[in-house]
């Protein structure tokens, strides 16, 4: 099956962040965001460690190892970027300043519920971090995720079976294969890529779905 690579899936996302928004990409697969921002738009990228104007990842060999995000990978400082106090970073994200966060998932419910910290299983490495102040704090939270463990088993689920990091948190779901909303008539798919079918991902999908396709050069929608 034919779906979107992590790099392309990261492209797709960017473009839905809109100019001057202020915005934290979770550890993992969401950090590669940074990299397909539109140079025309200004976005203020947020870490919780600290540091707000992040730019792309920077060139190999002009690392600056005191220049980290939270998931400790080099980042670059654009023009006017800064950096502060942990629990200022921390206030930012409890107080509601942030309006866009896109964090990584094991699991999301129908109902928009996260879980995406500890699977649960023994002997499995906790790693909150700050996800459930972002999951709780900014104004809208996306996910960025494979829709399928490398099991086979999906992660769009009617109710999350993992330690949750939030419930009714999530807005958008941007998977390898489709882009969901999470509305109060259940998920509605806005958009499905590669070779992908309606049917084939309700299929894949244990939850139902409605199809509401946005067409790709105007704003019409067609209803599957």
């Amino acid at each position: 099956m034919n779906v979107l690579t992590h790099q392309e899936l990261a492209e797709r996302i960017a473009r839905d962040i809109p100019e001057g928004a202020y915005v934290n990409l979770g550890i993992g697969l969401p950090t590669q965001i940074a990299n397909y921002l539109p140079a025309d738009r200004e976005i203020f990228l947020h870490s919780e460690n600290g540091i707000l104007g992040m730019g792309p990842a920077p060139e190999a060999g002009r690392e600056d190892p005191e220049l980290i995000n939270a998931g400790k990978q080099p980042v670059t400082l654009l023009p006017g970027g800064c950096y502060f106090h942990h629990g200022d970073s921390f206030a930012m994200m409890r107080g509601g300043h942030l309006d866009i966060c896109v964090l990584g998932a094991y699991q999301v419910s129908e109902r928009g519920d996260l879980a995406n910290w500890s699977t649960g299983a023994p002997g499995a490495i906790p790693a909150v971090g700050g996800a459930m102040d972002l999951a709780i704090g900014a104004r809208q939270v996306f996910v960025m995720t494979e829709h399928l463990t490398k099991k086979g088993q999906c992660k769009i689920v009617k109710h999350c079976n993992y330690p949750l990091t939030g419930i009714g948190c999530i807005s958008r779901i941007y998977s390898d294969m489709a882009v969901m909303d999470v509305t109060d008539r259940g998920l509605v798919v806005r958009e499905i890529f590669g070779d992908v079918t309606p049917e084939y991902l309700r299929e894949v999908t244990p939850v139902a779905l409605t199809f509401e396709l946005e067409m790709a050069n105007d704003a019409s929608c067609l209803s599957v």
